[in-house]
C-alpha cells in the first residue's frame, strides 16, 4: 500500500494521485505539486489514502507543499495573464491568417510555459505564429490540436435538458457513446435529438445504458411471433422499462386480431421476425 492524495487541476478535470511527502492534507486544500509540465497549482480533491501500488504509475510526483497566501495571489494573476495571452494570441492567428479557433489558454504555475487549445477541421502550420508568440511571451510555447467534445467541456454552455453540459460540470472523462445505445432505449435516430451541442451523441445516452441492456435481454423484437395467454400473436410495439409487450393476437372467438399488452413474463417466443432481406413477398 502507498499513501497517496487526489488533485484536481481544473473544475472537472481529471484527479492525479501525488505523494503527499508525509503532509496530512484534506480535501478542498490548494497545493502546489511537481508534475511532468513543470510546477502546478491544484486542489485536493481526495484527501490522504492507502492505496495497491499497482493501481498507480511509480514513481509517484510529489506534492512540493501546501499553496500559501502568496501562492494563490500568483494563481489569481495567473489567470490574468491567460485572459491577456488569448487577446495576444488571437490576434497573432488573424495576422498569420490561419486557419483554426482558439479555444483556450493556460499558463503553468512557474510561468515556464503556456499552453494554447485550439480547434481546426485539418492540419495547420503554425511554426511561425510560434515563434511570434515566444517572442512576445519569453517562455515555451505549446499550441494543442483539441477535439469537439474538449472544446464543449471548456467552453461549455446549455444542453437540450436546460442544464449545463454534464462535461463541463461533473464528467471528468468521455465515454464511448454508440447509436445502438439510443436503438436499445428507444429514442429517434434523428441526429438533431440525440446529438449534444459538440455535434457528437450526447454522453447522456450511456448513463442508463446498463439497465436498458439488462431489460431488454427478456424483451421480443417488433415483428416477432409470440404465445400470448391470450393466443398466438405478432408483437407490434414494447415498452421496455414497464416491460410491456403490446401484440396483435387472432382468438378463437374472433376473427380479426385484438391488441392487447401483456406483462414480459407472461408471454413466449415463438418465432423471430426474419431479417428484411430474408423476407419473401
Amino acid at each position: 500500500m502507498i499513501n497517496v492524495v487526489g488533485v484536481r487541476f481544473k473544475q472537472v478535470g481529471k484527479i492525479y494521485y501525488f505523494d503527499p511527502e508525509g503532509l496530512t492534507i484534506e480535501q478542498g486544500t490548494p497545493v502546489i505539486v511537481e508534475t511532468t509540465r513543470g510546477v502546478e497549482y491544484g486542489t485536493v480533491e481526495l484527501g490522504n489514502r492507502e492505496v495497491e501500488e499497482s493501481t498507480v504509475v511509480l514513481p509517484l510526483k510529489r506534492v512540493v507543499r501546501i499553496a500559501t497566501e502568496a501562492d494563490i495571489k500568483q494563481e489569481a494573476q495567473n489567470k490574468v495573464k491567460e485572459k491577456e495571452a488569448f487577446e495576444t494570441c488571437l490576434e497573432k492567428i488573424k495576422v498569420h491568417k490561419l486557419e483554426m479557433k482558439l479555444i483556450e489558454a493556460e499558463l503553468t504555475f512557474d510561468l515556464s510555459k503556456i499552453i494554447f487549445y485550439f480547434t481546426s477541421e485539418g492540419r495547420v502550420d503554425f511554426r511561425d505564429l510560434v515563434k511570434d508568440l515566444a517572442a512576445v511571451f519569453r517562455m515555451r510555447i505549446e499550441l494543442r490540436q483539441i477535439g469537439v467534445r474538449d472544446e464543449a467541456k471548456m467552453l461549455n454552455g446549455i444542453g437540450i435538458c436546460g442544464k449545463s453540459l454534464c462535461c463541463a460540470t461533473f464528467l471528468s472523462d468521455f465515454q464511448p457513446v454508440s447509436i445502438k445505445m439510443a436503438k436499445e432505449q428507444s429514442l429517434s435516430l434523428n441526429p438533431a435529438k440525440i446529438s449534444g451541442i459538440c455535434g457528437r451523441l450526447m454522453c447522456c445516452l450511456k448513463y442508463e445504458e446498463e439497465t436498458y441492456e439488462h431489460l431488454n435481454k427478456g424483451m421480443p423484437g417488433i415483428g416477432d411471433i409470440i404465445q400470448t395467454p391470450d393466443g398466438e400473436g405478432e408483437v407490434l410495439g414494447i415498452n421496455v422499462l414497464r416491460q410491456h409487450v403490446k401484440a396483435a393476437v387472432r382468438t378463437k372467438k374472433q376473427d380479426d386480431p385484438a391488441v392487447a399488452c401483456y406483462q414480459v413474463e407472461d408471454i413466449k417466443l415463438i418465432r423471430k421476425r426474419p431479417p428484411e432481406h430474408e423476407s419473401h413477398a
